[in-house]
């Protein structure tokens, strides 16, 4: 991701700010241009002669985007595809989705960094990416599953409670489980059913690198559970659940994808370079001064990001925490991540 000053006074700020600290203006962002606008707290927006005026989301301390006050919706395009949402008269439920919303807001960065537009008109039928929010049931805790089906993307709202999280975490033995890696993830099979699905050759050369998308999916799930992952998982997968099916594979490997340009172009905007103190290792030496969304080859991008995870989980450690990246990219993962890149270029 950039990062971002505030316009009245540059003192840099965060994405999700909503006030600058120190002067003490309003903030928004506006997607079109990648910018955050200062404005004087006194005063919405667009009565400094800008046309702009907040997302609706705003009032409910849930969005700090930016839309035009003659828009068609009043919310801006990240909000625009909520179907539903849980009842945030609940307070627990209203600070569960308002930390949803703050992760969704970064995977429509994403999208929009990478060009990829959320509405598709697939063999004449429209599909367009849209999101249910909802909290589980008092009778029936396990009945909200977070999953996708047909460009719909249900969340349960728990996951943004980080006690429950890592709870489930560790009954699946993660390495990794975050809201962000779940919209990354769940955006993926969104993502399989507009770029692959409908285009034989590409289907094809999927299907060579992830394995075969007819398999019965209910089946390979029951086996996922009472089997689990092949012991020797980790030299063709990024994770154990995506040895489960083809769709798995895509979606966990999709998501890595979208980690890897994010932090290479979080890294390349703080201008940051590793030069380890080691012997013999010059493989770790790189320079992150180059934008990986501005057409920047996977070998380029591979050889920069191996060295990034070395130094962020060095420094989680150092906090006393687990691996930020707590993954192994060997060969045939860097293939499909490469598979990934093409498809992606390819669209744009």
């Amino acid at each position: 991701m950039k990062i971002f000053q505030c316009s009245n006074c540059n003192n840099p700020i965060y994405f999700e700010n909503t006030s600058c600290e120190k002067c003490g203006n309003s903030l928004g962002y506006l997607n079109e241009s990648e910018e955050m606008l200062s404005f004087n707290k006194e005063k919405k927006p667009h009565l400094n002669d800008t046309g702009l005026t907040y997302c609706a989301n705003f009032n409910n301390d849930a969005c700090n985007w930016l839309v035009g006050i003659d828009s068609e919706s009043v919310y801006c395009e990240a909000c625009a595809t909520n179907h539903m949402i849980p009842n945030i008269s609940i307070p627990e439920n209203k600070l569960d989705w308002q930390k949803i919303e703050a992760a969704k807001r970064r995977l429509f960065y994403s999208l929009h960094k990478l060009n990829l537009p959320t509405q598709f008109v697939i063999e004449g039928e429209p599909l367009k990416l849209t999101f249910d929010f909802l909290a589980p049931l008092a009778n029936d805790p396990d009945a909200v599953k977070t999953g996708h089906s047909n460009g719909l993307i249900t969340l349960n709202i728990q996951e943004a409670n980080a006690a429950h999280r890592e709870y489930i975490k560790e009954q699946l033995q993660e390495r990794y489980r975050t809201l962000l890696g779940h919209f990354r993830h769940e955006v993926g099979h969104f993502y399989w059913d507009v770029l692959i699905k409908p285009n034989e050759e590409i289907l094809k050369e999927f299907r060579t690198l992830f394995g075969d998308d007819t398999q019965d999916y209910g089946e390979a799930l029951q086996k996922h559970y009472k089997n689990g992952a092949p012991s020797n998982w980790r030299e063709h997968y990024i994770s154990s659940y995506a040895t489960m099916h083809a769709w798995e594979d895509w979606a966990e490997t999709w998501s890595h994808y979208m980690h890897m340009m994010d932090m290479l172009e979080t890294s390349y905007n703080f201008g940051l370079e590793i030069d380890p103190e080691l012997k013999k290792v010059s493989s770790l030496d790189v320079s992150c001064d180059f934008d990986p969304y501005d057409g920047a080859k996977m070998d380029k991008i591979i050889k920069h990001y191996l060295p990034l995870t070395y130094v962020l989980n060095s420094l989680n450690r150092s906090m006393g925490h687990a691996d930020a990246y707590p993954f192994i990219l060997s060969e045939p993962v860097i293939q499909k991540l490469t598979f990934i890149h093409k498809v992606v270029n390819r669209k744009n």
